[in-house]
């Protein structure tokens, strides 16, 4: 039996799109590799819903954060960023590596800054030159819902809007034309379902703009290169990775081929099937308000005397389920369940299933029967 790779990424991966990657290597200088990054491209565009340009990134999500801050921010500029959790916190660091002066909105791992907190900030700070936000804090299992009111306060201020959704986008609605987002950037091998390797990242045309009269230092994640390599010849300025570009593009083709409204509302039903299900066992979700909880990332607290790696490496040896533990001061405190890329009814009632049944090897007290039951009658929706 296969791993079920229920971890915050990588996630499982369709064999369509496994398959894509035996394609042979190509001259990235030839028609063929035009033909294969304007269809990424195009096909980016439609899944960000946008008209920007799109540059896909043959690195890790933190190359797509790294280039969305070395492109935009220079010393001493005012730049606006809730803090709750470890991404957030390497993102803020970040920043000020690059001589910013960074204002920090920090709440309590598991809790969002509030919308009234942002504005505050900015009603304070008439000269901000960028709001930064960590869409879906990964370590925590933290989701920020109020993107598109953010928007007001970015535009009123001429602030550009930089958003990191590289555990969300694609599991949930993230217009970026709409929501007026300058920068925004996933990774490949989370809610897409494409092996690791690929970040995607769309770039508004004001921020285009500011990139091309204020290029950084850096040369691999100047995307001023980028956006003249395309336009001069539909290609990129350094060598990129092929096999995954192929997997990239086949994994948007079968998001879009199943619809992105499609994509959405099976992302919410399952999520809500694992938090249910996983409750009625016994487990508590981490993040108490449920409006702040992540739809891809259900992070639940270790019930008492639960060892982590005990429990983990019994739920991978015998049941081949994979799941993350905590970050940091979460570690050893919680355990995180992905719900994402290809996540469908089979994977959310295996994973209970298989949960459970660890928790009673372990010596715990569970109800399989229960958390199934609920979240079968969740799944029904589907």
């Amino acid at each position: 039996m296969e791993y079920l790779s229920m971890l915050p990424g990588p996630t499982n991966v369709p064999n369509r799109v496994m398959r894509a990657m035996l394609a042979p290597i190509i001259n990235h200088r030839s028609d063929d590799f035009v033909k294969l990054y304007t269809d990424v491209v195009e096909k980016t565009q439609k899944v960000f819903q946008t008209q920007n340009d799109i540059v896909a990134l043959s690195a890790s999500g933190t190359g797509a954060v790294e280039a969305s801050v070395v492109n935009l921010v220079k010393k001493d500029d005012k730049i606006i960023i809730p803090v709750n959790g470890e991404f957030s916190s390497r993102l803020s660091q970040l920043i000020e590596g690059q001589g910013a002066n960074v204002i920090r909105l920090a709440s309590p791992p598991g809790q969002n800054a509030t919308f009234d907190q942002i504005k505050e900030a900015f009603d304070n700070n008439k000269d901000v030159k960028a709001f930064y936000v960590v869409h879906n804090e990964t370590s925590t299992g933290t989701m920020v819902n109020y993107l598109d009111k953010v928007s007001d306060l970015t535009s009123r201020n001429d602030t550009f809007y930089v958003v990191d959704s590289v555990s969300l986008l694609g599991a949930v609605e993230l217009p970026v034309d709409k929501w007026n987002i300058d920068v925004c950037l996933t990774g490949s091998q989370k809610a897409l379902a494409a092996p690791p390797g690929i970040s995607p990242i769309s770039v508004s045309a004001k921020a285009k703009k500011y990139m091309i009269e204020n290029p950084p230092s850096t040369m691999y994640f100047n995307l001023a290169r980028y956006f003249q390599y395309y336009e001069e010849s539909k290609h990129t300025p350094f060598t990129p990775a092929l096999p995954l570009l192929y997997a990239y593009r086949e994994a948007l083709t079968i998001l879009l081929e199943e619809g992105l409204q499609n994509v959405y509302k099976r992302h919410k039903i399952c999520s809500d099937a694992l938090y249910s299900g996983l409750s009625a066992i016994g487990l508590t979700p981490y993040v108490t308000k449920e409006e702040d909880r992540s739809i891809t990332i259900v992070a639940l607290n270790y019930l008492d005397g639960l060892e982590d790696k005990i429990f983990r490496n019994t739920l991978a040896n015998k049941f081949k389920v994979l799941v993350a533990g905590g970050f940091g001061d979460l570690k050893g405190k919680v355990f995180r369940v992905g719900c994402m890329g290809e996540v469908s009814p089979y994977h959310v009632m295996r994973t209970i299933s298989a949960i459970s049944s660890t928790l009673a090897m372990m010596g715990y007290d569970t109800d399989a029967q229960a958390g199934l039951k609920t979240a079968e009658e969740k799944l029904k929706a589907l």
